[in-house]
């Protein structure tokens, strides 16, 4: 069973920076999709980034030119690297993992399999 586990979250003002890590065991990553998430409060979950077992990336629009996702399938963990970051970016931010073998990662939540406890992340002053 592998399980995720997200770090790196926290308060930072806007404008600021996060770095966002998502820890993997149980299983090799290398085989999955990994796709980052974000829901704040009253809102549905949505897709921030996702990376293909490839290494194929995917943004979103509210993403794009400010956010940076990486893999590193030797230390098993993903990052989400946040600059210039919002108030609007205030969310409980949840790294997943999809068995899809897509040429592209998905980015709907309800392609992943395996999900991380989430992660809050407040951007404020």
């Amino acid at each position: 069973q592998l399980q995720l586990v997200e770090s790196g979250g926290g308060l930072v003002q806007p404008g600021g920076s996060l770095r966002l890590s998502c820890a993997a065991s149980g299983y090799t990553l290398v085989y999955f999709a990994i796709g980052w998430f974000r829901q704040a409060p009253g809102k549905e979950r949505e897709g921030v980034s996702c990376i293909s077992n490839s290494g194929r990336i995917t943004y979103a629009d509210s993403a794009k030119g400010r956010f940076t996702i990486s893999r590193d399938n030797a230390k098993a963990t993903v990052y989400l690297e946040m600059n210039t970051l919002q108030p609007e970016d205030t969310a409980i931010y949840y790294c997943a993992a999809s068995r899809s073998v897509q040429r592209m990662c998905p980015m709907d939540p309800v392609d992943y399999d395996f999900w991380g406890q989430g992660i809050q992340v407040t951007v404020s002053s």
